[in-house]
């Protein structure tokens, strides 16, 4: 049960040290009777999902170039652009505190307060005036978790469409033709809204909502070594991009929670390294299916060196029954990715794969 709330507003907009302070928080200080509601802001930043191609989700020449940054966070999900028109959140709780219910109430709350009609979409997203404000992501490890997200006051859409690249595959779904398009910025719904104002009505929202007054957490507390130790692993080039892999057959589709994208190397008719890039919001699962198709046989068509087979009832990798199971076969064929059986927990609920045609 919680019965401390605790908040911080940061200082700085360092993507780098901002992912350091919200891992910090959920690792090393929220304990299983407390909740830290924590809001930050990046400036000139795109930040991909654990498991995304960044080459594939961002212009990061481009990025760089114009002296933006690009950070990779800890949950999964999909990729966003924060500006200083952007306000962070993040939940920290332990795993048996955490409900996602509650912590989106937080958020209508204060839009509530605010006068926006505010609304719930899937999972992940809220919308105001049928568009997208605020994305969610969600992480779970060692029994502590944390739920974060964008609000969107007054961000520049020009750099949101400018640097990243969703797929085609995502557009269509959408069935918009532009990232600029499926979103909107709370002011225009509330104009005069301001970062600071969002960010003290966020306070109150959390204080309603909990029922607790919060108190208020101060850096000088923090143990600085091992922020700075957080943050060296954030801002380096191996977590960023990740493994670069020299494949040999690449396949991908979008399910009805997200895409998934494999390459693959092959070595004398076996999977020998596989590197799976999903915006699914479970953290672990492409880890999951990196471990079941490693080592997997797999055969090609004689006529085509697009279709290719995977015998998965034949892997040898120990793969959690918990985690996943992974049964009959998975093929691709130029794009597009069959599988039959396969399921992961997200906080407690199965993620369907099955049934993509």
């Amino acid at each position: 049960m919680i019965r401390r709330l605790y908040t911080y507003c940061g200082s700085s907009t360092s993507p780098y040290q901002n992912l350091a302070t919200e891992r910090y928080f959920t690792e090393k200080v929220v304990d299983n009777a407390s909740c830290i509601l924590y809001l930050w802001q990046n400036e000139n930043t795109v930040v991909i999902g654990r498991n995304q191609n960044a080459w594939k989700e961002c212009r990061t020449g481009l990025l760089e170039h114009e002296g933006g940054n690009l950070a990779r966070r800890l949950s999964g999900g999909g990729a966003v652009f924060h500006d200083l028109g952007n306000l962070n959140f993040t939940f920290s709780v332990s795993e048996e505190n955490y409900d996602l219910s509650r912590q989106q109430q937080v958020l209508l709350t204060a839009c509530r307060l605010l006068g926006i009609r505010a609304e719930l979409s899937g999972r992940n997203d809220l919308l105001a005036d049928g568009r997208k404000f605020s994305g969610n992501s969600y992480y779970s490890h060692n029994g502590k978790a944390f739920h974060n997200g964008t609000l969107l006051i007054n961000a520049d859409m020009s750099k949101m469409s400018r640097y990243l690249s969703p797929s085609q595959a995502k557009i269509s779904s959408n069935g918009v033709n532009s990232v600029r398009a499926r979103v909107v910025n709370l002011r225009e719904l509330c104009p005069g809204l301001t970062v600071a104002t969002m960010a003290a009505v966020m306070n109150k929202a959390f204080e309603i909502v909990y029922d607790l007054t919060s108190v208020p957490l101060h850096e000088e507390d923090f143990d600085q070594s091992i922020l700075d130790k957080f943050q060296v692993e954030f801002s380096s080039y191996d977590w960023i991009y990740g493994h670069n892999l020299a494949f040999d057959f690449s396949c991908g589709d979008k399910f009805s929670w997200g895409e998934v994208n494999l390459q693959l190397r092959v070595e004398d008719g076996m999977c020998h390294d596989i590197s799976v890039y999903t915006d699914s919001m479970d953290a672990d699962l492409a880890s999951i299916i990196e471990c079941a198709l490693k080592g997997c046989t797999f055969s090609a068509d004689s006529t085509s060196s697009s279709d290719c087979t995977f015998s998965v009832g034949c892997c040898t990798s120990a793969v959690s029954s918990v985690m996943l199971s992974i049964v009959s076969s998975f093929t691709c064929d130029t794009g597009s990715i069959f599988c039959t059986g396969c399921f992961a927990p997200q906080f407690g609920q199965n993620l369907q794969l099955s049934g993509i045609s």
